[in-house]
């Protein structure tokens, strides 16, 4: 029997959500349900998706492959729908957008995509500027919507929020950083290393912040606002860096590795969303666009 659009919802709300009991929460239907559609769909494919966990579940290396299909088929489906539904082809019009470069490369790309195919004759046109600059011209009225960090808003009350993903904060390494081997590592640990400061974001002013409250004044081997550059200067071993697990991957341009651990502490939370004008009403086509980055941007995620 081949699996169901309904075995693969439920399946990639559990592998977003992180467990049984949130996706069920999420999808307001009982655990059992999805508890027995993941296992139908594992049976049909043959193969074990996701291993229980007393805190969750955790993705097998087949699972992790078998995700990425299964978020597109939802997202097509969707997509499709979608079309249907609005008569998207005759649709026509503007979306201004606004994105700050942190978040551009992390699934503005695919949902700019997935946008165009529901809506091919809308034009979207963007601009890349700082999340500062964003609020400015959405209290002008100069763009509709920007997708930035909106827990770093600096004027939140003159803004509607719709949050889209919640990124922890966590230390990057060079593969064999004495570091990695600690069963526990603390921000007194990380005060004395050499620190690699990515200053877009205030991702500086926040990791400045955690240390000054040890009393420490961090000591920065590197200032740059390149994502790439960071990689690259950790993973050779100039320094360690406190970043979040949006931006993170394992591999620098050269091919090193970057390792990445949890410090104990109260260590923020990077929150990414859309916004736009409290008071303006969002336009039909701006807020379907939102809803489109928010699947992908999960997806991507």
């Amino acid at each position: 029997m081949a699996f169901t659009l309904r075995q693969l919802q439920f399946f990639v709300a559990a592998a977003e959500h992180g467990s049984i009991s949130n996706a069920a929460k999420a999808l307001s239907i009982s655990q059992s349900s999805v508890t027995e559609a993941i296992k139908a769909l594992e049976a049909d494919l043959g193969m074990i998706l996701c291993e229980r966990r007393a805190r969750g579940i955790e993705m097998t290396i087949a699972g992790h492959q078998f995700l990425r299909h299964a978020r597109k088929i939802r997202d097509d489906v969707s997509d499709a729908r979608r079309a249907v539904m609005v008569g998207s082809e005759e649709r026509g019009g503007e979306i201004r957008l606004g994105v700050t470069s942190l978040v551009a490369g992390y699934g503005l790309a695919e949902a700019l995509s997935r946008f165009r195919r529901t809506f091919p004759a809308v034009r979207v046109s963007a601009l890349e500027d700082s999340g500062e600059y964003l609020e400015h011209l959405l209290i002008g009225g100069e763009i509709d919507v920007a997708f930035l960090v909106v827990s770093n808003l600096h004027n939140r009350n003159a803004f509607q929020v719709e949050s889209i993903a919640a990124s922890a904060m966590r230390l990057w390494l060079p593969l064999g950083h004495p570091l990695a081997a600690k069963e526990a590592i603390g921000l007194d640990d990380v005060a004395r290393e050499p620190l690699i400061m990515l200053t877009i974001e205030e991702f500086e002013e926040s990791t400045s912040r955690l240390l000054a409250s040890l009393g420490a004044r961090p000591e920065v081997a590197f200032r740059t606002r390149s994502v790439e550059a960071v990689r690259s200067l950790v993973a050779t071993g100039m320094g360690v860096a406190i970043l979040p697990d949006l931006i993170y991957r394992p591999w620098s341009l050269e091919g090193d590795r970057i390792e990445i651990r949890d410090v104990s502490g109260d260590l923020p939370t990077v929150q990414v969303g859309m916004a736009w004008r409290r008071g303006a009403p969002l336009p039909d086509l701006a807020r379907d666009f939102v809803r489109l980055a928010q699947t992908s941007f999960q997806g991507h995620g």
